[in-house]
């Protein structure tokens, strides 16, 4: 008989908390970004989009988090993969999602198990991928 641990989920109190601190982190570089948080369903948690943001942004967020979370790893390290002829190029998602391969998705994990993800979207890859760390480094 095996014996498993339950994982507290990831709850709209630390979706908040992500959004408030990403959008914080985003705000002190002088970026406007809209983000995005889903729990490990795929369920939208929370969301934010500034009206001075590029309007793309909010769908940019989205894929960002959707990519984040099925591919359980931020989406800085699979930009490489997804070239033509790269390992995911034709990927199929399994929550029919559309994939997005720019930096600013990050999973968030609890206790070694993936409970969510972040998408940051509005800056330079490398900005929201900084902000979108810094919000799930800020649940530790």
């Amino acid at each position: 008989m095996s014996t498993t641990t339950a994982v507290a989920p990831l709850t709209t109190q630390d979706a908040e908390t992500l959004v408030a601190v990403a959008s914080r982190a985003a705000e002190a570089a002088g970026v406007t970004v809209s983000v995005t948080v889903l729990d490990a369903g795929g369920h939208l948690l929370a969301f934010r989009r500034d009206d001075r943001a590029v309007l793309i942004s909010g769908e940019t967020s989205t894929r960002k988090a959707y990519t984040a979370l099925q591919l359980n790893t931020a989406t800085a390290d699979v930009v490489d993969a997804v070239k033509p002829d790269g390992p995911f190029h034709s990927l199929p998602t399994a929550l029919n999602q559309p994939l997005l391969f720019i930096a600013g998705g990050v999973p968030v994990h609890r206790d070694g198990r993936l409970i969510g993800a972040i998408g940051v979207g509005g800056g330079a890859p490398e900005q929201d991928h900084t902000f979108a760390t810094s919000a799930v480094e800020s649940l530790a």
